[in-house]
């Protein structure tokens, strides 16, 4: 017995130092680090596999993938895909600015942009580890992670901490620009139920206000709701660890407020149709959702990334114009109120066509084309020359 435990104490350290010396690749030694630390591998726990390293990552020059994930016919469905194992958590230029946005957010309104049940605990911590190795892997010159001691490197923001000795959502908070919200199964009714959350790009809503009720009540302000309720609930209950999907909303905005409640003045802006407004003060806002189990604690956790984007940059984005237009004018309005298009398509539409004029006198699109979802739907032909 002795011999076995002196075996398991020098493979420790002989790995240990191998890590911290950078020979140790990371993720595939997690399997054996997992089980001499207590961290898994969650890659092959959830069945999902690592992204591929960007090994030349320049966060400064980094540009988020242009999303237009516009549909027509437009149906109000959950419209999902089939997550993309690399994109996950996406990093971009904003990402000082964004994480320096939370912060403040967190400190001003609390509760209402960071809370948790009781019982949620392990649950955030097995979220935020699986945070860590997808972004140790994907950005591995940005960040390390010794999962002995949990010890954290962020080195973008220059910055070192215990996972240890934070709240796992705090972590998330201080160093990925991304809100999640997880929901645990309830024994009693089998409904999901939010037990724990960040929501810093919450339009109208907050996490104090929804936490503890279950999806029907938490998204009672959605139109057309009722209609996919069941089927979201027999979806939630079936949905496997290594299916992971994805999924994008949009709304059109003036200028980029990211937490923004009722009371505050920003959101006055959506109740009048302003003369002055300015074309080049709209922005399309894309929240960038996706939607996967935990392998442990079987929770589900939504995570979503406000994008904005001004909506001249449609000019030389060919088709969307056009598309853009026909959901607006056409688009069932109980959709389209909840999204809140009505306070700036005065000034939008117009923009829209002559754009739309535009792209077709350059023959980018044909005259005769017909509105429908693009074949590169949520992008548009040629996004790939934009990032």
């Amino acid at each position: 017995m002795q011999t076995l435990v002196y075996a398991i104490g020098t493979l420790a350290l002989c790995m240990l130092a191998l890590w911290r010396h950078g020979r140790l690749s990371y993720p595939h030694s997690l399997s054996i680090l997992g089980f001499l630390c207590g961290v898994p591998n969650y890659f092959k726990l959830s069945g999902v596999p690592p992204p591929k390293p960007l090994s030349h990552f320049d966060i400064d020059k980094a540009k988020p993938r242009p999303y237009r994930p516009f549909r027509w016919e437009y149906h109000q469905t959950m419209a999902l895909k089939k997550m993309e194992p690399d994109w996950w958590i996406e990093l971009e230029s904003t990402y000082r600015e964004r994480l320096a946005q939370r912060k403040a957010l967190y400190a001003e309104h609390g509760k209402k942009v960071l809370n948790y049940l009781p019982g949620s605990e392990s649950a955030c911590t097995e979220l935020m580890h699986m945070v860590i190795q997808f972004i140790c892997a994907r950005y591995p010159n940005q960040f390390q992670f010794d999962p002995f001691s949990g010890h954290f490197v962020n080195k973008i923001l220059d910055a070192e901490v215990s996972t240890k000795e934070i709240a796992p959502l705090v972590f998330l908070l201080e160093h990925v620009p991304e809100d999640f919200l997880l929901t645990a199964e309830d024994e009693k009714t089998g409904l999901y139920h939010m037990r724990a959350g960040i929501a810093c790009s919450a339009v109208g809503w907050n996490v104090d206000e929804k936490i503890g009720k279950p999806m029907h009540e938490i998204h009672r302000a959605v139109p057309d709701y009722d209609k996919m309720k069941l089927s979201i609930d027999r979806f939630f209950s079936k949905m496997p660890a290594d299916k992971p999907i994805q999924r994008g909303s949009w709304g059109l905005e003036v200028g980029q407020p990211l937490f923004c409640q009722p009371d505050d003045p920003h959101f006055a802006f959506r109740n009048t149709q302003s003369a002055s407004l300015r074309v080049e003060d709209i922005h399309l806002r894309v929240d960038w959702q996706t939607l996967r189990r935990l392998p442990q604690s079987k929770y589900i956790v939504f995570n979503f990334k406000a994008l904005f984007t001004p909506i001249t940059q449609f000019r030389t984005e060919p088709y969307i114009p056009r598309l853009v237009a026909k959901v607006i004018r056409e688009g069932k309005r109980s959709i389209l109120d909840y999204k809140g298009t009505d306070h700036v398509e005065h000034k939008a539409l117009p923009a829209l066509d002559e754009w739309a004029r535009e792209q077709e006198e350059k023959g980018w699109v044909p005259k005769d084309w017909k509105e429908r979802t693009l074949n590169e739907d949520p992008f548009f032909p040629g996004w790939e020359a934009t990032v």
